[in-house]
């Protein structure tokens, strides 16, 4: 995965200082109050939900188990409609393939249509240092690129930004990437829109290259799905003569029937939609088909790989592969509504992106050792997920793997994983805990002495423990223990009876 995020402090360290910025805080507990009590609605909307829920699951599932035949069959059907395809083992690879081929039309630039799997793997910055600049034309992807930014939210990009900071960034920088914005321009949302929509206008009719990601692809007929709400993913993907799409190798469904499950969730617990406005669907090359149309005349798919596969080896994590990028996590997440996206240290924030990242990177760097922490595990994420990831399950499994190491799997290969630094006094603790809740001699014992030297117990704790109990309260130690309390009220007595 790219380290273009990589290098940042470690979550704990960067969200102290996100909580401390009031005007952040403010502009994500709007956003996303509101963007989850209109999903709520939605949902509430459809009747089989929960079977839906389950259906997707079952489809994702049981696609990553035979990921690699599907892979063929698509690589088969987007050939035999005049569609070039390329796999990419990492970012690197994927970046120089993308590279070549925008070289290749003798084009120095392109429009893109908002795409996770560019921005993981980079890139823009790529692109901009062999000379081709990138044109992001989704809005909120716009505004981040003109502000000089990073996203911070999957689906809204922006949603760090007011509109008064909308229209600064507007009004000081349109100018430096083409069409400057118009005079006097204020923070109504229709002139930032309209404003967008003119900067916007003459990129598109100009590009004769375009590159998108996609939302799935099917594998039965080789089409790839793009879902959007403002149109400028069909223009990215109609106009250009070249298209070229960067997708990760989990976005896969095997049938159009299957495809039809998540064109329902997707909307409803993305954008609070019953459907999006605009869904983009395209088969090769209009060369390729029978008949003229639109679309472009020449296409290349770049399969990317970047930890995917090794995400897949591990049962427990690969489940976070069934995310279809809806954010629904993140709206309801506690912990980013008050950290914001920023300080997850990656393109992908969030709770998904808590056990997402860790696994494509690997727990090598400060930053990713820390996401499995960033979350209070209150299970609100698995609530909304549209396709049932249980996200606190793979968090809980990930913090092990970094206090106590283990096997993994890295770039193809087994490995065996040292335990991150500063996990001593936690595997400590763990195994005395181990050790007291296998002898219960010793665990009652323990519990008599802690309630018999309660009123000496300390308010916080020292050393290592303080990190933990400066921001909680120690729960006081009750006079008498529940075994001590039942032996003498029930006299170990049968009560059922």
């Amino acid at each position: 995965m790219s380290g273009t995020f990589v290098g940042m402090p470690a979550f704990p360290v960067a969200a102290h200082e996100a909580v401390h910025d009031s005007t952040l805080r403010g502009n994500l507990r709007h956003a996303t109050h509101t963007i989850r009590a209109k999903r709520e609605k939605a949902v509430a909307e459809v009747s089989d939900w929960a079977a839906l829920r389950e259906a997707g699951k079952q489809i994702k599932d049981h696609t990553l188990r035979h990921l690699d035949r599907y892979l063929v069959q698509l690589e088969e059907a987007v050939t035999a409609a005049g569609g070039v395809v390329h796999w990419a083992a990492d970012a690197d690879e994927a970046n120089r393939i993308v590279t070549a081929l925008v070289r290749m039309t003798g084009e120095t630039e392109v429009v893109k249509v908002k795409s996770m799997a560019t921005q993981e793997i980079g890139l823009n910055e790529a692109l901009e240092g062999a000379g081709i600049h990138a044109y992001e034309t989704d809005l909120a992807e716009l505004i981040v690129q003109l502000g000089k930014d990073r996203p911070s939210h999957i689906l809204v990009p922006a949603i760090h930004r007011n509109r008064g900071e909308i229209r600064d960034i507007f009004a000081r920088e349109m100018g430096e990437w083409g069409r400057p914005a118009p005079e006097g321009l204020t923070d109504t949302p229709a002139e930032l829109a309209e404003a967008a929509r003119l900067h916007l206008r003459e990129k598109f009719l100009r590009a004769k290259v375009g590159i998108s990601g996609a939302n799935f692809m099917v594998a039965e007929t080789g089409t790839l799905v793009v879902v959007e709400s403002e149109g400028n993913g069909r223009m990215c993907l109609t106009l250009p003569e070249t298209l070229i799409s960067v997708v990760g190798i989990e976005k896969i469904v095997p049938s159009w029937r299957d495809l039809e499950v998540f064109l329902q969730t997707l909307p409803r617990s993305s954008t609070a939609e019953r459907m999006n406005p605009y869904t983009s669907m395209w088969t090769g090359t209009k060369d390729g088909r029978a008949g003229e149309g639109d679309g472009p005349g020449t296409f290349h798919l770049v399969l990317l790989d970047n930890g995917r596969t090794d995400t897949l080896a591990d049962e427990v994590g690969r489940q976070a592969l069934r995310c279809i990028r809806c954010s629904a996590c993140l709206n309801v997440c506690p912990v980013y509504e008050r950290a914001g996206g920023h300080a997850y240290g990656s393109v992908y924030p969030g709770p998904i992106g808590a056990i997402l990242s860790p696994q494509l990177r690997g727990t090598g760097s400060e930053i990713d050792a820390s996401l499995p922490y960033a979350s209070s595990l209150c299970g609100a994420c698995y609530e909304v997920c549209p396709v049932a990831i249980d996200i606190p399950e793979v968090l809980v499994h990930l913090r092990e793997r970094i206090a106590e190491g283990g096997p993994a799997t890295r770039d193809g290969n087994r490995v065996l994983l040292k335990p991150a630094k500063g996990h001593a006094a936690e595997r400590a603790a763990m195994r005395a805990a181990r050790w007291a809740f296998s002898h219960p001699g010793a665990l009652r014992g323990g519990q008599r002495l802690a309630s018999r030297t309660r009123r000496f117990h300390p308010r916080t704790l020292p050393g290592p423990g303080r990190a933990w109990s400066a921001t909680r309260d120690l729960p006081e130690v009750p006079a008498e223990s529940f075994r001590d309390w039942w032996q003498r009220t029930r006299g170990g007595k049968d009560v059922t009876k």
